[in-house]
């Protein structure tokens, strides 16, 4: 670990094209934090296991995650949340009884991505981590307990897959293309700003990656189900 230019902090690794400054860093925290507060176990099980098959190499902080023990537990509850997720009411429970568990664990996965060695560093991350996970369960959370007032299931379990699948799009985004994560993060924020920016940098650079469009359809889908229920 090192300082990068105006202070930042570098971390370099040897493997898959790993030389990480501090704003890609951030990128990393962020989604760890943002999508805890959605998979928690997807998260940790994912980014375990692309550390273990060296498709990414973890910061120190984040190599726990691919130990098998933990891989295997991960993976058990990954199962059990999958179709959980996809019962009308169980999901709401289930969301409810996680509350506990999502935020804390994104503000330390979102933590872990600066180490010990790092620790102001850190601490900003840990808190942008929490943050974001909060924000992101929360949506999650009332947006499904509005959809399940609706009495077919076709909704409910097409908002789940979505969510399966924006996880690991934006903790891709978030290792691979580092601004395109920002920019997604932005364009779902109640930040009028942010969204602006967002919508901005999208309209100047054109051709979006079909990952963050997935992203996009994920919450255009919870804004017009929420405005429709």
């Amino acid at each position: 670990p090192g300082l990068g230019r105006g202070g930042g902090v570098r971390l370099s690794h040897q493997g898959p094209a790993m030389d990480l400054d501090t704003a890609h860093l951030f990128a990393i925290a962020a989604a760890l934090g943002w999508a805890s507060g959605l998979r928690l176990y997807a998260v940790v099980f994912l980014t375990g296991l692309a550390g273990m098959l060296g498709w990414v190499t973890l910061p120190e902080g984040l190599k726990l995650l691919q130990q098998p023990l933990l891989l295997g537990a991960s993976g058990i509850m990954l199962f059990i949340e999958f179709f959980a997720d996809k019962i009308p009411g169980l999901d709401s429970v289930w969301d409810m009884a996680h509350t506990v568990i999502r935020i804390p664990a994104g503000a330390m996965l979102a933590a872990a991505v600066f180490g010990g060695d790092h620790a102001s560093w850190a601490l900003i991350a840990g808190l942008m981590g929490g943050t974001l996970a909060a924000t992101s369960h929360v949506a999650k959370a009332s947006t499904r307990a509005a959809v399940n007032t609706s009495p077919e299931p076709f909704s409910n379990i097409g908002l789940s897959l979505l969510g399966d699948a924006a996880v690991p799009a934006m903790l891709w985004l978030a290792w691979e293309q580092p601004v395109w994560f920002f920019v997604a993060l932005a364009k779902q924020s109640d930040e009028a700003s942010l969204r602006l920016a967002g919508n901005i940098y999208t309209t100047i650079f054109r051709g979006l990656p079909e990952l963050l469009t997935l992203f996009l359809v994920y919450f255009g889908v919870q804004i017009m189900l929420q405005k429709l229920l």
